[in-house]
């Protein structure tokens, strides 16, 4: 039995690495200009989901940053934190350059013997003929022909945002916790990379384009902790919600971003594709202990077992967002004395670590 991947990215990496534990040959299919993009991004990976990464690949060792607290701060009081969340010293996520992961998995998938790269001749128009070629097709591109011809009805929502993400590199600190401050402009995320280093995630609230002055300026202003001694490259997107109403068509199983886009603020992205794959897998497992055919079977039972914990999941994450967007608006009358009790609640922070940890599987 074969399944096919479509697409050139992480998800797609992770993904065929785990299933051809699972003996399955894979195909990822991918466009003619296949490239490798360097990016400044970094990504927050939950302790669960390590665990499962380092399980796939021999060797995972990758430079990594284990932060050990949380500290959230509001735009009326940058002195005092809100909220901290921390688990009896023990690290909470890690921090890894986005880089390092892709070209570790990227590598992992060309040396396997089991997975095959094969071009798309002719814009991608050959991918509706793949349905009746494999058992299963997973397709993990927002923008190529199945997405636009099977899986156009979704639920999005324009943030009218955008998301600055770049590295400072500054004087050496024990730096092992992470800044969340909700500020006028958007959410300020400072993710420690290294002790000499630190990531930060601006998601400016307006539609104007910042200039890299403009961002430097906004970044120093609200910085506390670091002496900074320069910047790296400037990367900037727009900022969107998108939930996909329907994951599957036939044996044709969407995946990843298209199925979940998310803001940023919490980290969550891959996080939740992880939980996924790892989802999927239970279930192909399943079928095959019982002897049954890999087919649509298979995208109905997921998308039956995940959708809605994604869409909570999703949802979670837009309404802090929303949340704190208007209560900074109202000078945080809301935020401060709902979140004073809440920081006494020991079972409110285990709720939340667990959260962020294992999503809402229990």
């Amino acid at each position: 039995m074969k399944i096919c991947l479509i697409g050139n990215n992480l998800t797609n990496y992770i993904l065929a690495s785990q299933l051809t534990k699972l003996d399955y040959d894979i195909d990822i299919y991918y466009q003619k200009n296949f490239k490798i993009i360097r990016t400044n991004r970094t990504l927050a990976i939950s302790n669960d989901n390590l665990k499962f990464l380092k399980s796939l690949g021999k060797n995972f060792k990758i430079n990594s940053k284990t932060s050990k607290k949380i500290k959230i701060f509001l735009e009326k009081n940058k002195i005092d934190q809100l909220l901290e969340f921390s688990n009896n010293s023990k690290k909470i996520f890690n921090l890894f350059k986005y880089d390092d992961i892709f070209l570790y998995f990227l590598n992992n998938s060309k040396k396997n013997k089991k997975i095959k790269f094969l071009k798309f001749k002719n814009n991608h128009k050959e991918i509706i003929n793949l349905k009746d070629r494999y058992n299963l097709i997973i397709n993990s591109e927002t923008n190529n022909l199945i997405t636009k011809k099977y899986f156009y009805s979704k639920i999005s929502k324009n943030y009218h945002s955008t998301a600055y993400t770049f590295n400072i590199k500054h004087k050496k600190i024990d730096n092992d916790t992470a800044v969340q401050i909700f500020t006028n402009v958007g959410p300020i995320a400072f993710l420690p990379i290294s002790n000499c280093e630190t990531s930060v995630v601006l998601s400016y609230n307006k539609k104007k384009i910042l200039s890299s002055y403009e961002v430097k300026e906004i970044i120093r202003s609200y910085n506390k902790n670091y002496l900074i001694k320069n910047f790296t490259d400037i990367e900037h997107k727009n900022l969107n919600f998108i939930l996909l109403r329907n994951y599957h068509f036939e044996n044709i199983l969407c995946f990843g971003d298209v199925i979940h886009t998310i803001h940023p603020l919490a980290g969550q992205g891959l996080n939740m594709t992880i939980r996924d794959i790892k989802m999927l897998s239970k279930i192909l497992k399943e079928k095959t202990d019982l002897g049954l055919e890999i087919n649509s079977n298979v995208a109905k039972t997921f998308e039956k077992r995940t959708k809605h914990l994604n869409f909570l999941f999703s949802y979670g994450i837009d309404f802090i967002y929303e949340f704190f967007n208007i209560d900074n608006k109202l000078n945080n009358i809301i935020s401060l004395p709902v979140f004073k009790r809440l920081s006494k609640s020991q079972i409110f922070k285990k709720y939340v670590n667990h959260a962020s940890d294992k999503g809402l599987y229990f």
